[in-house]
């Protein structure tokens, strides 16, 4: 499967939500991953939830895995209710629905997925590290 990276801007915004797109995570080794940050229009401190993975942040849920798709939609609507489910992404939190909530989606691209260059080593002491260093 071959998937065509589309230029994205640096930044934009939703209703009640503003948007970076791949904003650079320098981890320890100087390697830099890329992570795309939904948060509340409003200043302040809120919570974070995280993502870190191999699923390419940008890649949407529908057109990623649309055998998976379907089969939420039909088995449990009320999850795609309430949302344009146009940020949704496999295994990651739906902005739309946590950001009005007072929540900060974060989503990091691993090394060697998506949009943070490197080779991907799922489950390895690397990927740990890593995942470590953006929570910090």
């Amino acid at each position: 499967m071959t998937i065509e990276a589309k230029p994205r801007p640096s930044t934009a915004s939703r209703p009640g939500m503003l948007i970076d797109w791949d904003v650079p995570v320098a981890v320890r080794d100087g390697n830099v991953l890329r992570a795309d940050v939904f948060r509340p229009d409003q200043p302040g401190r809120y919570p974070v939830l995280m993502t870190h993975g191999p699923y390419a942040k940008g890649l949407s849920f529908q057109e990623g895995f649309p055998e998976m798709w379907q089969l939420l939609a039909d088995q449990h609507p009320d999850a795609l209710a309430g949302s344009t489910n146009e940020l949704q992404v496999w295994e990651t939190p739906d902005p739309e629905k946590w950001v009005p909530q007072g929540y900060v989606c974060l989503r990091v691209d691993s090394r060697g997925a998506g949009t943070s260059p490197g080779y991907l080593d799922i489950f390895s002491p690397q990927e740990t590290r890593d995942f470590y260093d953006c929570i910090e």
